[in-house]
């Protein structure tokens, strides 16, 4: 079986930056080290951390109890309101926030203080999402769907700026801003989805035109994975998400002679290549 694997695949720059920060720190000290949310959408990287002692706030109310330690900030980012808790209970906190994302941050900051009501393209339960509207002074709105940029159209408003979460499918995006282009108002559009995001998006479709079936690896709560997914499954019928080689049906590999793997920004290089090893070997 010929297997193609996208070279874009894997831990993104911010992802691996931010992983290898809480290695680091989770080395240098012995106990209470904590991230503010997981640090990657990942189960096995966050299952490792925390047998070295790694622990996860889920909450704010969990941040607001806790009495010392390090927190990391995860490259997802956080509201304002985060760092000033942070400072005001005097506890140390390293940051690894992904630079694409604090560009957002100032961007929503800067736009929201100049009257602009923000618009985000993006999921609004998406961590970095919740993150960016932290840093907007004023109104802010997060559109995902046609119906909802229908709906942001009719409410009339004037002075708008438009900024998307990094991860978001580039396609999509250009197709809401078109229909928040019908208005003619004050309207400032920033394409503040990351390029690693965009070449891993392409990449992915261009491999699964020409393959029998499409392997789509990482954690099930990992946006920018499920958007992969459904890129994928737009081009190839025949394509599978899995989180880890365990997830894998070999049955359905049986009568495939081509297959093409890609994964989200979350996904360590060793789960990749034992997928890929396995399919390989296997098949």
């Amino acid at each position: 079986m010929e297997v193609k694997t996208a070279k874009s695949a894997g831990f993104c720059f911010g992802v691996k930056r931010a992983v290898e920060k809480v290695y680091e720190v989770a080395g240098e000290k012995r106990s209470g080290v904590y991230t503010y949310g997981s640090i990657i959408h990942n189960e096995e990287v966050v299952g490792d951390l925390e047998k070295k002692g790694v622990s996860v706030l889920n909450s704010e109310e969990e941040l607001k109890a806790l009495a010392e330690g390090t927190v990391i900030i995860r490259s997802h980012g956080v509201p304002r309101r985060i760092y000033e808790l942070l400072r005001e209970k005097g506890l140390d906190y390293v940051d690894v926030t992904c630079p694409f994302v604090l560009k957002i941050h100032r961007i929503v900051e800067r736009e929201s203080r100049a009257g602009r009501h923000i618009v985000i393209i993006g999921d609004k339960d998406h961590p970095e999402v919740e993150g960016t509207r932290g840093w907007c002074e004023g109104p802010s709105t997060v559109i995902k769907t046609r119906e909802e940029a229908e709906k942001f159209l009719r409410e009339g408003h004037e002075n708008v700026c438009i900024v998307s979460q990094t991860t978001f499918n580039y396609k999509n995006f250009q197709e809401l801003v078109e229909i928040l282009a019908k208005k003619r108002y004050d309207r400032l559009v920033l394409n503040t989805i990351c390029n690693a995001t965009n070449e891993r998006q392409a990449e992915a479709a261009e491999i699964a035109k020409t393959v029998d079936a499409m392997i789509v690896i990482g954690g099930k709560h990992s946006s920018n994975t499920q958007k992969l997914f459904e890129i994928c499954k737009g081009v190839c019928k025949n394509t599978y998400y899995i989180q880890t080689l365990a997830d894998l049906d070999s049955d359905s590999f049986r009568s495939i002679q081509c297959v093409g793997i890609t994964a989200g920004a979350s996904t360590p290089n060793k789960i990749i290549e034992e997928v890929s090893k396995h399919v390989r070997i296997k098949f």
